[in-house]
């Protein structure tokens, strides 16, 4: 039998948008979104006020305002959102050392075993929350339960500033009647195929079977047939090695041009450059991203035989993938992705073994 965990997975409530509206009083209980209004922006977050009218982040900012007329755009300010960010990793770090962050505004904390001696993860979430708001003024939202998935999953239920506890005894009947949207991995596509095979929850994923969710989904039935047993046995890594590090840009005006791309690319390949190398990272895989007015994303990837960091690769690179097809429209935004990194050569850490208690009190 696998060993227990006691894991909380803290999410911050509507971060970007709550550190704007407590920085400026004038925008709190109104809805605002992060990012630039105008008619070529992003929406980078969007308070709750903004949600009720179906803003959401990643939105075109001219389908946010169409959406909510009064919508108040605040232009980001990530270095204030690092500092925040900063003070609620230390009072994570108080109590655990074993702290997963995933962003700025996300982690997942395994307290199993834990510096304070506490026995219940729900007292310690509801600690935790507790002093976030006391130190910064922003409101948390937790999830706990015993393993990373289903923590995850419950700490959207009491949102905003609430949590969910899921004990091990109650895991089976969670998953079961959970809809199946609610699984990491599952999206609107995928749940829309699940729904016309009849599987609505957690429990149908179960009744189908492993062999047949994998012929359905291929190597990912395995992974959705696990989910909905509650079964997850990754741990809470200290370290996430970054996977790839890129930079793109959003233009003012479509280009339909691949030679005025080139200057962009150029732009782009600097900027790139200097974060790999101040962060001596290189990588084998570089991935141009272009995105087309329609708002259809398409990536063209070269592997190489060595690594690479320097601005004049990043652009020979960039501009051969560039050239590899005629664009199918003119394009609004372009993107440099560098990954297959060697900061695994550089940085292999030794993952300690931990033994946990099998009796647990939530």
């Amino acid at each position: 039998m696998k060993k227990l965990r006691k894991i909380i997975h803290v999410d911050m409530d509507a971060y970007f948008a709550s550190v704007e509206q407590l920085d400026d009083p004038s925008l709190r209980n109104k809805p605002v979104a992060v990012g630039s209004s105008d008619s070529r922006g992003v929406v980078a977050a969007a308070s709750y006020e903004a949600r009720k009218f179906g803003v959401r982040s990643a939105m075109s900012s001219k389908i946010a305002k169409k959406l909510c007329p009064n919508l108040i755009f605040a232009p980001a300010r990530f270095e204030r959102y690092k500092e925040l960010s900063n003070i609620i990793k230390n009072i994570y770090f108080s109590y655990t050392d074993l702290v997963e962050t995933l962003s700025l505004d996300e982690a997942f904390l395994d307290v199993t075993k834990n510096k304070k001696g506490m026995i219940s993860a729900s007292i310690i979430a509801k600690q935790i929350r507790s002093e976030i708001y006391k130190k910064t003024g922003l409101t948390s939202s937790a999830g706990i339960s015993i393993n990373k998935l289903i923590a995850k999953i419950a700490s959207d239920y009491n949102k905003p500033n609430g949590q969910k506890t899921i004990p091990p005894e109650n895991v089976s009947e969670f998953m079961d009647n959970l809809d199946v949207r609610k699984i990491h991995g599952i999206g609107e596509v995928t749940a829309q195929k699940m729904y016309k095979i009849g599987i609505f929850k957690g429990i149908d994923l179960k009744n189908k079977g492993e062999t047949f969710l994998i012929e359905k989904f291929g190597k990912s039935g395995g992974y959705f047939f696990k989910s909905s047993q509650g079964l997850n046995y990754s741990p809470v890594t200290p370290f996430r090695e970054a996977k790839s590090l890129g930079n793109e840009q959003t233009f003012s005006e479509n280009i339909s041009s691949e030679l005025f791309l080139i200057e962009k690319i150029n732009f782009i390949s600097n900027k790139l450059s200097k974060r790999l190398i101040k962060n001596k990272i290189a990588g084998k895989t570089i991935t141009l991203k272009i995105k087309y007015s329609n708002f259809i994303v398409e990536t063209r990837s070269k592997t190489l035989p060595y690594f690479i960091s320097e601005k004049s690769m990043i652009i020979k690179f960039s501009e051969e993938l560039l050239y590899q097809s005629k664009l199918k429209e003119s394009v609004r935004l372009i993107g440099i992705t560098i990954s297959n990194l060697n900061s695994k050569e550089k940085n292999k850490l030794k993952n300690k073994k931990i033994n946990y208690q099998l009796k647990i009190e939530f």
